[in-house]
């Protein structure tokens, strides 16, 4: 652990400084000039409050929304002296509108979704803030048993299928600036598939994919877990790929809210990034706890499906659909030792280099400097100091995806042009 990360004791020195400063100027202004560890153990004793204690948090039922919601039910939330309310949401679009018009004070959300309403291209334009990344790994794209039943099973016999047999093919994303489309575009155009000129690509709400499949509206989908095992359950699809063979630990859903929502709660937001972490090092502690939260999420009030559907994947035992079963040790990861949860400035720069690359942006915006205003990786390693968890050395990393090109954020704009298929 970063020795400047870890909770100081507040000695009697620092409070009677923290307490004098706190009566001439009000206390918030100058808890900034304070040093971080010193921050640290006064926020450990208590004494830099939340400004907000009952905070309400949108969430999708999709598997992800695990740490939010076990936050909430195992306590994480009391230790830090908040209350987060977990509010069920019907669709991306409306998770943007009520935290855009402030009915939300944060949520679990799409990386790619708070990044495009801060450039003004999934929306309304507004500021916006990543307190930290929920997850890794744990989405698939699924495809049709029609599809199959023509001798699909990959991106390769798919992209054999559309060249052989032209018709219109479509394929369904939850959020056009979303993580779920930026995975679908970029398996459809590693295999050779150009999205925006082979396919028809729509917008589709997460847990309304499978009724859409079942009723012949798509060919294939890109959500989140448990829509993907759904389908194979229901035996109208089955698993073409993971996201996780797409890239290996990839960014998924992110604790996102308004710069405006953190620059007036700061201590709430930051004590609700060291809850919602807490709730991720539970979840990814043991099996047993693993299976409780698959219990607890599948609800009505929550996900909304047998348990069984979203535990199997959880766990990284994985069925294709096809007959194929198989242990993903890369399966969905809420904590994996901290390294799931920090908001890495390089994670959010690959978001905008695919806007760019299919259009969505139509200039390279500066994208390390839009990183660095949204990832809020000073309040993260404040909050990851309040939980005694680790942080990485370095806000950039390094990754091969799937086509074997290498993203490490150094030369964004070449990067973003590089690519054969593109808009």
């Amino acid at each position: 652990m970063n020795e400047e990360l870890k909770p100081v004791p507040a000695d009697s020195g620092r409070r009677d400084f923290l307490r004098q400063a706190t009566l001439l100027t009000g206390g918030a202004a100058l808890m900034s000039m304070v040093p971080p560890g010193v921050r640290a153990g006064a926020w450990a004793a208590g004494s830099d409050a939340p400004e907000k204690t009952e905070v309400r948090i949108g969430f999708i039922p999709l598997t992800d929304c695990a740490s939010v919601v076990m936050a909430a039910t195992e306590g994480f939330d009391k230790k830090y002296g908040i209350k987060i309310v977990p509010s069920k949401e019907a669709s991306w679009a409306g998770v943007r509108d009520k935290l855009v018009n402030g009915e939300l004070d944060a949520a679990h959300v799409l990386y790619g979704l708070i990044y495009g309403v801060h450039l003004g291209i999934g929306g309304p334009k507004k500021d916006m803030a990543v307190l930290m990344n929920l997850n890794q790994n744990g989405q698939a794209i699924t495809l049709s048993n029609q599809l199959r039943d023509k001798g699909v099973k990959d991106g390769a016999s798919l992209h054999a299928l559309m060249m052989r047999e032209k018709r219109e093919y479509t394929f369904a994303q939850t959020f056009p600036t979303g993580t779920h489309a930026m995975w679908l575009y970029y398996w459809l155009a590693a295999n050779g598939i150009d999205p925006m000129k082979d396919a028809k690509v729509i917008t589709v709400p997460p847990p309304q994919m499978v009724a859409n499949m079942r009723i012949g509206n798509m060919d294939g989908y890109c959500v989140g877990e448990p829509w993907n095992a759904r389908a194979i359950v229901d035996k109208i699809g089955f698993t073409a790929t993971t996201t996780q063979d797409i890239w290996k630990d990839h960014p998924e859903k992110v604790l996102g809210t308004t710069s405006e929502w953190v620059a007036k709660h700061p201590n709430t937001a930051r004590a609700l990034t060291a809850a919602v972490l807490e709730a991720g090092r539970f979840i990814d502690a043991n099996l047993a706890n693993r299976r409780k939260t698959a219990e607890t999420i599948a609800a009505k009030s929550y996900v909304n499906t047998d348990m069984d559907v979203i535990l199997g994947r959880m766990l990284g035992r994985y069925d294709n659909g096809l007959g194929k079963t198989w242990d993903d040790p890369n399966h969905m990861k809420f904590f994996n030792d901290g390294a799931a949860n920090f908001p890495y400035l390089s994670d959010g720069m690959w978001f905008l280099t695919q806007h760019r690359r299919w259009g969505l942006l139509k200039a390279d915006p500066d994208y390390l400097g839009v990183a660095k205003s949204i990832n809020r990786v000073d309040l993260y390693k404040e909050a990851a100091g309040l939980a005694k968890v680790s942080v990485p050395k370095e806000v950039m990393r390094s990754s091969k995806l799937v086509d074997g090109v290498v993203w490490d954020g150094k030369d964004p704009k070449k990067y973003a042009a590089g690519f054969k298929i593109r808009a």
